[in-house]
């Protein structure tokens, strides 16, 4: 199995391998579908501040809980390729790399650009007061660290489809 694990900042566009996923049939895995889910199981609203908590709360002690769910799921699909999203620190790197062969691969785009997206996309839990906080947590969880280790890069500020084909020749370059 070989695993691409898609890592970047809040709306750097890691949504963009998603889409790519589900237009090659590979299986997607996010731990942020996970937070969500875990929110509508408690009966929570999806705000800013019950998604940090919750998100908190399934990474655990360790921070990798949410994650161990996440490549557990990915595992069992016994599917030759998959992706994992959502991974921030390298700790989580490194055991799905001891579980499977893994390209990691970061998306990166300007601050500006992401609180543009995030104004755009009107997700509950994307409200721009959080912005700064949200980027902030994030980095405490460790998530600089993949990003600036990665494999691969894609430079989100052009179109979609130049993403997704910079996403492509990533996954052909990858996938001998």
């Amino acid at each position: 199995m070989k695993i691409f694990i898609i890592v970047g900042m809040p709306a750097s566009g890691k949504n963009i391998a998603r889409l790519y996923a589900e237009s090659k049939n590979i299986p997607y895995f996010a731990t942020g579908d996970l937070v969500r889910r875990e929110i509508s199981r408690r009966n929570l609203d999806p705000t800013a501040e019950n998604t940090g908590k919750v998100s908190t709360d399934l990474r655990g002690k360790d921070g990798m809980g949410v994650t161990r769910l996440a490549l557990s799921a990915a595992l069992q699909t016994r599917n030759p390729m998959v992706f994992l999203e959502g991974m921030r620190s390298w700790p989580e790197i490194d055991l799905i790399c001891r579980k499977a062969e893994s390209i990691v691969v970061a998306f990166l785009a300007p601050k500006e650009v992401r609180l543009n997206r995030i104004l755009s996309r009107g997700r509950s839990d994307d409200l721009p007061e959080y912005f700064q906080e949200r980027d902030r947590r994030e980095i405490s969880y460790g998530t600089a660290v993949p990003i600036a280790l990665a494999d691969e890069y894609i430079l989100n500020t052009g179109s979609l489809e130049d993403a997704l084909q910079a996403l492509d020749r990533i996954v052909k370059g990858n996938s001998r």
